[in-house]
């Protein structure tokens, strides 16, 4: 027998620039980036979701001016294409067909680009498209939401759903850059502003206490999504998932841990039963607040701890419980996280606040009794706020409803 054994090591590097309207033509973020490969014209096909081009209708016109003040370094093979927005694009592979179409159509190259303008599920679906032509053409993504900023935008993860199952087919594709243009969050409507501002709770709890600190305490703050609190919590949040892409040692998770996926295994399965009706982020946070849950059960957290998580989350606006979490079925859904990452079952949990540890076990009867203290709460809660509607009625209106 003959064994010849290989190894290589690939370096990736890539800009994560913060600016404010990039289309500028007086902003150079996104023309020193098509400038740093030193070719003469970048070929450039333009992918805007639906949502952002209904919320900016001079967008486009913007871009077009743009793009002649910067003839000399870019064109553009056509029209941006309009993709939906949400997680339509990610339901169906149609989207990604279209793309792949429009590359072939236009003959781009792997040294071509492909533009993204949009949130989270528009980046994952074109990114998959952009990783999938050629092998990899280069990819720009633009983040349009919060959660596209500090989270979803940031990684090298693209994909899109398939066979009931969020982000079933996908790749591990690094950008050639990301620019996030905080302008773009003007347009968005409070939920979706709302909606990134969990992620940014979830990697402060396993990785940055000061960082949790600094959210409990301008909580009020970014519940009215203050635009300089807004700011530090999106560009700090990126900051901690680009540091763990890069240090963690396993960039690709090739191995059975997916540390930044607290609160993530409840979340997936809430999307997928209510057909994407719950939003990822606020899907995240009543994740959190039953794995946080979960961990003071089992001494990981303190009771004050858990209290100060929940009270963040609250007071940014989050319900901390939905109908559809009692009916996850919690052995199949735990199955179905181990076997996406394979090896085994590995889920992140709290230890303290800013830490973390992987527990491979998982008590399901404790983690049952937990969604029912949720949904209890919750309950107690809705009877709070009809109580209060009772007596704001005045005397009179006690009287007919109250023995």
């Amino acid at each position: 027998m003959k064994k010849i054994e290989q190894q290589f090591t690939v370096n990736y590097r890539f800009p994560v620039i913060f600016t404010r309207d990039v289309f500028n033509i007086n902003n150079t973020a996104l023309s020193d980036v098509l400038k740093a490969p030193g070719e003469k014209k970048n070929r450039i096909l333009i992918v805007i979701d639906s949502n952002v081009s209904e919320a900016m209708p001079g967008l486009i016109e913007k871009i077009e001016k743009y793009s002649k003040h910067n003839d000399g370094i870019m064109e553009f093979v056509s029209s941006p294409f309009i993709i939906r927005g949400g997680e339509a694009c990610k339901n169906d592979s149609a989207e990604v067909d279209r793309l792949h179409a429009l590359i072939d159509k236009h003959h781009l190259c792997r040294h071509s680009f492909v533009l993204v303008i949009g949130g989270g599920a528009v980046l994952d679906a074109a990114g998959y498209a952009a990783a999938t032509a050629h092998r990899g053409i280069r990819l720009i993504r633009m983040p349009t939401t919060t959660l596209a900023q500090n989270d979803a935008g940031v990684g090298v993860k693209n994909g899109i759903n398939a066979f009931c199952r969020k982000n079933f087919l996908g790749t591990f594709a690094p950008p050639y850059a990301i620019i996030n243009d905080f302008d773009f969050l003007t347009t968005l409507p409070e939920r979706e502003l709302r909606s990134g501002i969990a992620e940014a709770v979830k990697v402060a709890l396993i990785r940055d206490r000061a960082f949790f600190d600094l959210l409990y305490n301008e909580r009020q703050k970014l519940a009215l999504f203050a635009p300089d609190s807004m700011e530090k919590m999106i560009i700090r949040c990126a900051e901690l998932h680009i540091e763990h892409i890069g240090m963690s040692g396993d960039p690709f998770e090739c191995g059975s841990s997916r540390p930044l996926d607290f609160g993530h295994w409840s979340a997936h399965k809430l999307e997928e039963l209510t057909g994407g009706k719950i939003q990822h982020g606020e899907a995240v946070a009543i994740g959190i607040a039953l794995d946080s849950l979960y961990s003071h059960h089992t001494g990981l957290i303190s009771e004050i701890e858990l209290h100060k998580i929940f009270s963040a989350l609250e007071d940014i606006g989050f319900d901390l419980y939905h109908w559809s979490l009692s009916w996850i079925d919690i052995n199949s859904a735990l199955k179905e996280f181990q076997e996406h990452l394979g090896g085994e079952l590995t889920i992140p949990m709290l230890k303290g606040i800013g830490g973390k540890i992987e527990v491979h076990e998982i008590d399901t009867v404790l983690l049952k009794k937990c969604v029912n203290i949720l949904a209890e709460r919750s309950r107690e809660k809705e009877s709070k706020k009809d109580y209060g509607k009772f007596t704001d009625a005045g005397e009179t209106g006690l009287r007919t409803i109250l023995p």
